[in-house]
């Protein structure tokens, strides 16, 4: 393993580490604040920037961004974000230790199966060394926008849902733009007019922040940011393998990927699942 890649391992770590206590942190706060809506963005926005807990999960948020798009430079897109998607493990204890709740056992074998896809997915990825082609640009535009306008109709499906499921599709729909956020940033380490990414790469991170606070709204952090977590990551190893030729394993390496993928995927169901509480009955008098 070369140095640069270390060093981004471990960039990488303490990313990961930040941004899922952000989430834990933002999801408390915006859980308790009035409902906040996309149409109504001054005074949604305005509700956030004036609580302090909002406020420093996001900025705990943004030093661990800062990490991020260190690490990028020093190393492929789909080992720095093999590394991030650990981060659900962490995401999953912080959710049951900072915060009210607890995990069901669902939730349990949700973010242990996912683990154990993103595990298989490092290995993986051991041989992979190489930076890849840097990819075309009219083709890291079209997957771009195919990703945004997907993003558009589950944010769409999620405003029609509720409760659990409501926010287990907001956490689908911030994936998506997040996805498109971080392959964008790694496009732009490139250099040169790839810098013209910028815009993309902001309406990604802006949207798909605003996504995970309607979803923090209807349910848990583990829910909402868990499945968020899982597409952001899985979709970029995904991009810089078909978008920027970044090298795939071969042999039994290869099997290992493809059985990592499936793992993460069934993760992902199990924590979209929204908890199902059974009915009540009421007490004899």
């Amino acid at each position: 393993m070369h140095t640069g890649t270390a060093v981004a391992i471990g960039l990488e770590l303490a990313s990961a580490t930040l941004v899922n206590l952000a989430y834990v942190r933002e999801q408390e706060a915006a859980a308790a604040l009035p409902a906040l809506s996309l149409r109504r963005p001054r005074a949604s926005l305005r509700l956030l920037l004036t609580d302090r807990r909002w406020l420093g999960g996001f900025a705990m948020e943004n030093v661990g961004f800062a990490l991020y798009v260190a690490a990028l430079a020093l190393a492929p897109l789909a080992i720095v974000q093999t590394v991030g998607a650990a981060g659900i493990g962490l995401l999953a204890l912080a959710s049951s230790r900072l915060s009210d709740g607890h995990m069901t056992a669902r939730e349990r074998w949700g973010a242990l199966v996912s683990l154990v896809g993103l595990a298989c997915l490092g290995l993986s990825l051991m041989s992979a060394s190489g930076e890849g082609s840097g990819g075309s640009t009219v083709e890291i535009a079209l997957w771009l926008g195919a990703t945004g306008v997907v993003a558009a109709v589950v944010a769409r499906a999620a405003s029609l849902r509720a409760g659990g499921q409501r926010a287990a599709i907001y956490g689908i729909a911030a994936g998506l733009l997040f996805s498109i956020g971080d392959i964008t940033t790694k496009v732009m380490t490139q250099g040169g007019l790839r810098i013209l990414f910028a815009p993309a790469m902001i309406a990604g991170y802006l949207l798909g922040t605003s996504m995970l606070q309607l979803g923090y709204q209807s349910g848990s952090a583990l829910t909402t940011a868990g499945v968020s977590t899982l597409l952001t990551n899985a979709l970029p190893i995904a991009a810089g393998t078909a978008l920027l030729g970044e090298p795939l394993p071969s042999g039994a390496l290869r099997v290992l990927r493809i059985v990592s993928f499936g793992a993460v995927v069934a993760g992902g169901v199990l924590l979209s699942r929204p908890n199902v509480k059974p009915p009540t009955t009421p007490k004899p008098p």
